[in-house]
């Protein structure tokens, strides 16, 4: 399902130099293909809210071949933000009110940088909310990322996230635990997911407020499950959309916060990302930097170094997401459903999916 660069959004071009297919409108015109509007509430911080829209559009654009994909990139202004990311979401995002005008196929929303347990403390708890609350009412379905995933269990299911005893951070082994949900079709029994957070739904949590558990793992708990309804809300702890070196930045600016005195201690490794060779680069890396020498790592050769064992689970449940909701939504962009779906069991799922 190819992207549509229907405006100048840079992450379009730099896709295209990866040599992703990104079609202009011109030649989406002249194809008879169905198109699909998927909006992207992208809440993550300044220093990756570029790289989230990359992430994100890969997933989307390499889900299918068939249909053609309009992306509606918007945030929240309640967000703080400086002034290179505003510039950024002045041009190339759109209002949340232009996008309840014209409607949504489906909605992705991301996490955000809030450590705080108490969510209705962040200054968008209200704003997010009525997003959801838009959304479920008028999307065919919404796939929330760990953040959000939290605000919507807190939200419309009374759940209120806890606070970890260290943060979870790392790559870590999941399980399926329903085996026959449309959503997992194609995915690996036993699949591994990136993690960054402070704070976790348990397992006990999701199966009270009666979401349907899709996958969890011993260390990390629950990251997939879906509303009751089977479909309308696709909620993530993890985070599968990072990149392979995602992790890797996060603890290079976390290091470079601890060298320059604004982080007390200096942050553990991620566990189970780095292989030996990695962590002995980055123990001498650690070394010049006490010595006051730059950082001499290049992104690139990183890159080649970490093991991505997370990407081919990510994009089979985002492409099975994806296909699930071509088949259900209504041609009319403004309608979630076609006729004849029941919006309380849209894929037509068994009272109790037997694993």
């Amino acid at each position: 399902m190819p992207l549509i660069a229907h405006n100048d959004l840079p992450s379009f071009q730099r896709l295209r130099e990866e040599g992703r297919t990104v079609l202009e409108p011109g030649r989406a015109l002249t194809q008879e293909i169905r198109e699909l509007h998927i909006g992207l509430l992208n809440m993550m911080p300044d220093a990756a809210l570029e790289a989230t829209e990359r992430q994100f559009l890969r997933l989307i654009g390499e889900s299918n071949k068939i249909a053609q994909f309009y992306v509606h990139p918007f945030t929240l202004p309640e967000i703080k933000r400086g002034k290179k990311a505003q510039t950024h979401i002045d041009k190339y995002y759109e209002p949340f009110e232009k996008i309840k005008k014209e409607g949504l196929d489906a909605l992705i929303i991301t996490g955000a940088n809030i450590v705080d347990p108490d969510l209705s403390k962040a200054p968008f708890w209200q704003p997010l909310q009525d997003v959801i609350d838009w959304a479920w009412n008028n999307a065919t379905s919404t796939l929330c990322s760990c953040l959000a995933t939290h605000a919507v269990m807190e939200f419309k299911y009374g759940q209120k996230r806890s606070p970890m005893r260290k943060k979870l951070w790392g790559v870590y082994p999941h399980r399926l635990t329903n085996r026959t949900h449309p959503l997992i079709r194609g995915v690996n029994t036993v699949f591994d997911v990136p993690h960054s957070r402070h704070n976790t739904i348990t397992q006990k949590q999701f199966e009270a407020a009666n979401m349907r558990v899709l996958s969890a793992g011993k260390n990390a708990g629950v990251h997939l499950a879906t509303s009751p309804d089977g479909f309308r809300m696709i909620c993530f702890q993890g985070h599968p959309e990072y990149d392979t070196i995602s992790l890797y930045k996060e603890y290079k600016r976390e290091l470079l916060l601890h060298i320059e005195g604004k982080r007390k201690d200096a942050p553990p490794l991620p566990e189970h990302y780095f292989n030996r060779e990695m962590k002995t680069l980055l123990t001498a890396q650690k070394k010049q930097l006490k010595k006051g020498k730059p950082w001499s790592l290049s992104d690139e050769d990183v890159y080649f170094k970490i093991d991505n064992s997370w990407r081919d689970s990510a994009r089979a449940i985002v492409g099975n997401w994806i296909g699930l909701a071509y088949q259900l939504t209504n041609m009319d962009r403004k309608l979630p459903f076609m006729e004849g779906i029941d919006p309380d069991n849209p894929l037509g799922l068994p009272e109790k999916n037997l694993p």
